[in-house]
């Protein structure tokens, strides 16, 4: 834990966190999910339907179809349900929401991504790793109109250079009608298996910074096999490796869009005809 945090640390004051790392290989198939893991969120809404609205960052009321996405920064988001549970993703000790969560996950690659202190106030820690490689994280959190759930990743060990059995998590939200996928501090593509344990998504937030999590090659894949009609991107370290990343997907014909707020508000009934990136401000460092 300390030797994650000491290269954290180390690697920001180098620049180290923004070179370009070898990505890992596509992880082999995992054990069969159990029953529960296997089902599908809810498929692809229809063609032809209104765009998602954004939103200032409020507190105010959701109708029962929408979840509120609000980008603090890094990789942390703060999703709102519409009984007003709140979520906040790869929670840690320097990006916070500004208010206190009832749920948080959290992911094991650097200490910006969890935090061993986490607010006594918080009801539900989810960490994304196990107590040991051969025990991954399995969660499945049913709370009020929220069900939380966890597909594990591998991640690179920067100790040894090698393989970190499930490292990672990528944490989907099931809320109001819609499947909604964090990949978390994601270093290879998905294998089949992974694939189907996570199943449809409606949102993706996806982490562009080209080089410590997946290259952008890489990544662009992962999203066209999870086949998002709407991706929110996060970790990204300069405008430049965002820029990169949103060429790569105008190249395959991904819309683009930059929202005024860091916040937006989508439904299933909302969500884009195509596939859209839409961009949040926030600290992207």
């Amino acid at each position: 834990m300390i030797g994650r945090r000491m290269f954290a640390a180390l690697a920001a004051s180098l620049g180290l966190l923004a070179a370009p790392i070898v990505q890992l290989a596509a992880q082999p198939a995992p054990p069969a999910a159990r029953p529960e893991m296997m089902e599908n969120c809810p498929g692809l809404v229809a063609r032809n339907t209104p765009r998602a609205i954004p939103a200032a960052f409020k507190l105010a009321s959701l109708k029962s179809d929408e979840v509120r996405i609000s980008y603090t920064g890094h990789s942390t988001f703060m999703i709102e349900s519409p009984r007003a549970m709140k979520i906040a993703t790869d929670y840690n000790d320097y990006v916070k929401p500004r208010v206190l969560p009832d749920i948080v996950t959290m992911n094991y690659a650097h200490s910006t991504h969890f935090t061993d202190r986490p607010d006594p106030g918080i009801k539900h820690v989810l960490r994304g790793w196990g107590p040991s490689p051969e025990r991954p994280a399995r969660h499945d959190l049913n709370v009020s109109d929220v069900r939380v759930r966890n597909v594990p990743t591998n991640i690179r060990s920067y100790m040894s250079g090698g393989t970190e059995r499930h490292g990672n998590s990528i944490f989907i939200f099931e809320i109001a009608n819609m499947c909604i996928a964090h990949l978390g501090h994601l270093h290879h593509t998905l294998n089949q298996q992974q694939l189907n344990e996570i199943g449809r998504v409606d949102v993706v937030m996806v982490p562009v910074d080209g080089g410590v999590t997946l290259d952008h090659d890489g990544m662009v894949e992962v999203l066209q096999a999870l086949k998002a009609p709407l991706m929110i991107p996060m970790h990204f370290f300069s405008t430049y490796s965002l820029r990169n990343f949103l060429d790569r997907l105008r190249e395959k014909s991904f819309e683009v869009e930059f929202n005024e707020t860091g916040s937006t508000v989508v439904s299933k009934t909302t969500l884009p005809n195509k596939p859209t990136v839409r961009v949040l401000p926030g600290r992207a460092f």
